[in-house]
């Protein structure tokens, strides 16, 4: 996703490990895949690194995925904002508040 015109993932870590079978869908993405999605995004930095540890900031499990699942999960990574998630205190959240107070349906006429 792009946010006044700036792609907000730059770096798109791939982890996975050689020999696990639960990185098999990782392996085959990378194959078929991978490259693919690299033409089609080229502001994007695809690493590819064999490691068993996460040290990533946003990690997301793959495991036991086949690689067109594993595509949707890059796309999903490469279109999501980057801002943390807000839980909003109420419903009704405006700048200019009413000052007959807000409206519910509660209201006996």
């Amino acid at each position: 996703m792009s946010l006044r015109g700036v792609w907000q993932l730059q770096k798109l870590v791939v982890s996975f490990c050689n020999w696990g079978g639960s990185s098999r869908g990782i392996r085959a993405f990378m194959e078929s895949h991978l490259p693919a999605f690299k033409e089609t995004n080229p502001q994007l930095e695809v690493v590819t690194e064999l490691n068993r540890e996460n040290k990533n900031e946003r990690v997301v499990c793959v495991k036991n995925l086949t690689p067109e699942e594993v595509l949707l999960c890059a796309i999903r990574l490469r279109n999501a904002q980057g801002r943390k998630v807000v839980k909003l205190k109420t419903r009704h959240v405006t700048k200019n508040p009413s000052v007959q107070g807000t409206w519910t349906t509660d209201l006996k006429i």
